[in-house]
């Protein structure tokens, strides 16, 4: 089965003003961004674009500036996740109704504690794929706190139209994401990463075709997977070596904050601001993480100057 999406996927931050508002124009400034980095599409309202601290209204709101804005220019990831099947799939409706390409979705899940058994989780997913007529990607992330294990994941992706996609960012991903494609073929339509990209290396050499990390560098990240995918193994690695170290960079001392911080820095953003009761970044971290980046001339750094 040939991929209808592969390769760089970012996660967009939503974008605030100084006091915790929805910068629309920052948002849309963000877009155009990651297109012009070279990003094969994009991913909205992920838990790293703070989902989890906007209201219904406000995710509403970001999501038709955002599909309005790239009108089309590259595809749109909508994350639509919430703990009610009917819920999720109305989210999802409505995503697809207002021009997403797929829909990714967590498993139910509701603080330490809630959860769902493994046959309401197929039942969960199926009516949701239902509603829609796009791709559903599952994203198998430890947030969740939910065991995907890849036998189940496959079954899904045999059994429910509309789930051919997998986001896996749990521990040893490239070892499920290998198992997923020998016991899938071609119904893994796409075996992905996540993670900011920290597995990204030995995930592609385990089957990985796309990847969906942190917004704040999508031309690095281009640098490894694009000739990965083409067959240029040596000049992948040699990427992948330059740029890990931001890499690790953003996934162990900034999370969420680094593409905001990095866009604000090269005037793509007026506020790099997160809501309470996230706060900023200590200034040794934030200083750290643009030097880093400094040293490996990013767009980000450059766009908005």
């Amino acid at each position: 089965m040939a991929a209808r999406y592969r390769g760089v996927f970012p996660v967009a931050p939503t974008v605030f003003d100084a006091e915790g508002r929805l910068d629309l124009d920052g948002q849309r400034r963000c877009t155009d961004f990651i297109i012009d980095a070279g990003a094969d599409g994009m991913c909205i309202l992920a838990n790293w674009s703070e989902q989890f601290a906007l209201t219904d209204a406000e995710r509403e709101t970001v999501m038709h500036a955002v599909l309005d804005h790239v009108a089309g220019r590259v595809p749109v990831i909508v994350t639509t996740t919430h703990f009610g099947s009917a819920v999720c799939a109305e989210r999802s409706a409505k995503a697809e109704e207002a021009g997403a390409a797929m829909v990714m979705v967590m498993p139910p899940y509701h603080g330490a504690t809630f959860r769902a058994t493994e046959p309401a989780i197929f039942d969960f997913f199926r009516t949701v794929a239902a509603a829609v007529t796009i791709p559903v990607m599952i994203q198998d992330a430890p947030v969740a706190g939910t065991p995907l294990p890849p036998a189940f994941l496959v079954r899904m992706a045999k059994e429910i139209p509309g789930i051919r996609y997998f986001k896996i960012e749990t521990a040893q991903a490239a070892a499920k994401l290998r198992e997923m494609i020998r016991l899938g073929g071609d119904a893994i339509e796409g075996p992905w990463d996540g993670e900011e990209g920290i597995t990204l290396w030995p995930d592609l050499e385990a089957g990985a075709t796309g990847t969906m990390t942190g917004a704040g560098y999508p031309d690095g990240i281009a640098k490894i997977i694009a000739p990965f995918l083409a067959g240029r193994r040596e000049e992948a690695i040699e990427a992948h070596m330059r740029w890990l170290p931001l890499i690790n960079y953003e996934n162990r001392q900034c999370g969420l904050q680094a593409a905001k911080i990095l866009m604000e820095e090269g005037g793509v953003i007026k506020s790099g601001a997160v809501r309470h009761p996230l706060v900023p970044l200590h200034p040794a971290i934030r200083a750290g993480l643009i030097e880093t980046a400094r040293r490996l001339d990013p767009l980000v750094l450059r766009w908005g100057k």
